[in-house]
């Protein structure tokens, strides 16, 4: 990775920032006529890559750094470079990885932008399809290069006297970093479930809808109609997949075990219950329509949920039991109910958020809190529309400061770490490069470079 910049980004990801650039990139090539900087292995960078990338980095730093064409390019190849050789090593990528990594990256753009809806137009996408089809690509080019690194760096660690000589020699020359002020959170969630006769319900209206169109209704229209999928305004609930399309599991299980023209029974999602039939085969595709339906959540129920929680609250602040304890006993959400309720970073995938790079609607519950403070019970609503009510406990809180090696030694001990993994990818990358095909553009030949990625021209 770039040292000078990554010292002055401080918690920007860089990896994250490609991540994000590439969305926008890879997108916009169809617009214009695009030349190729540099081809590493079977990879390649176009020149259009460097100043969508440059300025995604920009925007992420907030304009505090800004880095020339022939350093984007270096880190461009790293990235390249990497992936090559996660394929030559064999790394395997599951589908459920990147299906996990999707999910994930939209609910983030989701967040970021307010909607789906606003992230794909954001970003140049025709649908939401096609954005979920684009960050499957990227992010299974991400997890390649973040295995291989893995890989090269599995054997590597520090001891607290490497760690010492390491803050100490930031000290000597006056580059101790600044810590941002930062929190940890906990919650505790209580879902709002629909009851098993609204569940039934929408079972039977699936079922009747589906004997319906098999007397001769037409799908399309039953879907516009019926379907609570927003993209059935687009194309009538029809995709286009195949078993390496980033769909729920339901879905791709049950159109690949459909015939041509069958409609299948009513089959449960994260998102509710769907009912599919399969239109056309061609070769590994499918195409496909479904109509999804959502059982709802009564008024009755959501206010019975509100209680239940606040309940709970009230208990944690008599002293009745701690805050881990009822997320044990009591939280519904899967990912934070086994680790005491932590909320992880979506950002940096770590336990800390910085206090001015939280989401905004985050810091509004939490800004005012001081440690160990509950903020006030609230409603929320996942993107597969489940209704739940939240609380969360202001864990710890950190006022920003300059790095000190016993309040900050975990945060050192993790500087130090990547600087001796940085060191060994460097090694590992100057042996690659003299076994790898390269070719730069004649524009970029002039690049002065930290490796020798001019190696062709000797």
């Amino acid at each position: 990775m770039m040292q000078l910049k990554t010292r002055t980004l401080k918690n920007i990801s860089i990896a994250f920032t490609l991540f994000l650039a590439s969305l926008t990139t890879l997108n916009a090539q169809g617009t214009k006529i695009d030349g190729v900087a540099v081809v590493v292995g079977k990879n390649i960078v176009l020149d259009s890559d460097i100043d969508k990338f440059k300025q995604e980095v920009e925007l992420r730093s907030e304009g505090k750094v800004k880095i020339s064409d022939c350093e984007m390019l270096e880190e461009l190849m790293q990235q390249k470079l990497l992936a090559h050789h996660a394929v030559i090593d064999s790394v395997t990528v599951s589908q459920s990885e990147i299906d996990n990594k999707v999910d994930r990256s939209v609910a983030f753009f989701t967040q970021e932008y307010g909607s789906e809806e606003k992230a794909v137009a954001a970003y140049g996408f025709n649908d939401v399809e096609d954005f979920k089809k684009e960050l499957g690509r990227v992010q299974k080019e991400n997890i390649l290069i973040q295995k291989e690194q893995q890989k090269i760096t599995e054997n590597i660690d520090v001891t607290p006297e490497e760690i010492r000589i390491y803050f100490k020699g930031l000290e000597d020359k006056g580059e101790l970093p600044e810590i941002p002020a930062e929190v940890q959170l906990q919650q505790l969630v209580i879902k709002a479930e629909p009851t098993e006769e609204e569940k039934e319900r929408v079972i039977n209206k699936l079922k009747e809808i589906k004997k319906e169109i098999e007397n001769g209704a037409s799908f399309k229209l039953k879907a516009i109609i019926n379907s609570e999928d927003p993209g059935v305004a687009q194309n009538g609930g029809k995709y286009v997949i195949t078993k390496d399309s980033p769909f729920i599991k339901e879905f791709k299980e049950t159109a690949f075990s459909l015939d041509v023209n069958q409609i299948s029974e009513p089959i449960k999602s994260a998102f509710g219950y769907h009912i599919l039939q399969l239109h056309k085969i061609k070769g590994n595709q499918r195409e496909v329509s479904h109509i999804l339906m959502q059982p709802e959540v009564s008024e009755e129920k959501l206010n019975e949920t509100k209680e239940q929680i606040e309940k709970i609250v009230a208990d944690i602040k008599e002293g009745k039991i701690t805050f881990e304890e009822a997320v044990k006993k009591y939280s519904e959400d899967e990912e934070t109910k086994n680790s005491a309720g932590i909320i992880m970073n979506p950002y940096t995938q770590e336990p800390t958020f910085e206090l001015t790079r939280m989401p905004p609607d985050l810091f509004a519950r939490i800004s005012e809190l001081k440690q160990g403070e509950l903020c006030d019970v609230y409603y929320d609503e996942t993107r597969e529309g489940e209704k739940m009510y939240k609380v969360i406990l202001l864990k710890e809180k950190t006022d920003t400061h300059k790095a000190d090696l016993v309040e900050d030694y975990v945060r050192m001990q993790q500087f130090a770490l990547a600087k001796k993994k940085e060191e060994e990818i460097t090694k590992w990358t100057k042996e690659k490069i003299q076994e790898t095909y390269l070719k730069l553009s004649n524009d970029y030949k002039k690049c002065t470079f930290k490796k020798d990625w001019k190696k062709e021209n000797k």
